[in-house]
């Protein structure tokens, strides 16, 4: 694999980690109750997972268009990672707005 290719897989790595990791913090803010916080964090992990399937899609472009990609390890990992960040996000959306619905039923009270 060239030194190109290589770049895509670590930017795929880079821009899914920081996806996750910004789901996380939606998380973990949300548990506190700060939603306008968590929503932010649920935005910039939107924008995270836009840069890597970008990236994704320019990839598959070259080998749509006769330029295939050349799997090993380390594109089946940022593969796994953008998976993984994809999760977090549809997970982080999910305990939003369970935190929201608890915080509805403890005003309640």
């Amino acid at each position: 694999m060239d030194d190109d290719k290589y770049t895509v897989a670590f930017e795929l790595i880079t821009k899914a980690g920081d996806a996750k990791s910004k789901a996380m913090m939606a998380i973990e803010a949300a548990r506190e109750f700060e939603f306008e916080e968590a929503e932010k964090y649920l935005k910039e992990a939107e924008q995270g997972l836009k840069e890597a399937h970008d990236a994704q899609l320019d990839m598959m472009q070259k080998e749509a268009s006769g330029t295939p990609a050349d799997v090993n390890i380390i594109l089946v990992h940022a593969q796994d990672h953008l998976t993984m960040a994809i999760m977090a996000h549809d997970n982080a959306e999910e305990f939003i707005n369970l935190y929201k619905l608890i915080r509805e039923l403890k005003e309640e009270k």
